[in-house]
This record gives C-alpha cells, structure tokens and sequence, in this order.
C-alpha cells in the first residue's frame, strides 16, 4: 500500500511539474528531476550538491509545496484531467451519432484534442 501511494505521489509531482516547471527556481527544478525523474536518493543528490540530506528534503518539499500552491490557484491539471475525461466520454458518443454528422463531430473533437 505504501508503494502505491508513493507512486501516486510521484505521478502527481511528475504531472505538476510539467505544467509549472518554468514557474520553479533552477535549484527546484533539479532537484524535483533528480528526486522524482531520476530516482535519485536524497544522499545521492545531497552528494552530488554537496549539501545535507536534510537540506534537499527541504528544497524537495519546499517545491511540491510551491506546485501544489501554483495548482490551487491555477487549475491546469485539474483543467486538463476534465477536458481528457470529456474526450473520452465524447468519443463514447460519437458512436451513437448519425453518419451525416459524425464527419463533423469528429473534426470538432479533433480541435478539443489539439487543445492539449
């Protein structure tokens, strides 16, 4: 069970990250790919930085934090998992559609992809 909620944590940081990357320092940005893109362990990055553990645990946290406060008032990845959830659902619809319309509902739903 601890397992699966890391993953799951790993995937939001990972998801997060790559909405609001640009919107991190260059040392969170780092430190956040070394951790959770790289698997690298808190000493290997303390190491390779030359700082304490507890200080890139810090930095780590500091950055989740920080995205999660980015998401809170910005919404993108809350945006984005609803609008991915309505493409599937419209894709469900399409096959119900008649085929005089189905040309057209397809290019629309090709244009709310592209979106993306």
């Amino acid at each position: 069970m601890k397992e699966e909620n890391m993953l799951d944590k790993t995937n939001r940081v990972n998801l997060l990250f790559d909405f609001y990357e640009p919107l991190l320092t260059e040392k969170q940005q780092t430190f956040l790919k070394c951790y959770f893109h790289d698997d690298f362990s808190l000493g290997e990055i303390a190491a390779d930085f030359n700082i304490s553990r507890q200080a890139v645990y810090e930095h780590i946290k500091r950055a989740e934090q920080i995205l999660e406060m980015y998401e809170e008032k910005l919404g993108l990845v809350r945006k984005f998992e609803m609008r991915h959830t309505y493409i599937e659902q419209l894709n469900e619809i399409l096959k119900y559609i008649p085929l005089e319309h189905q040309e057209q509902a397809k290019q629309t739903l090709m244009s709310l992809q592209n979106m993306e």
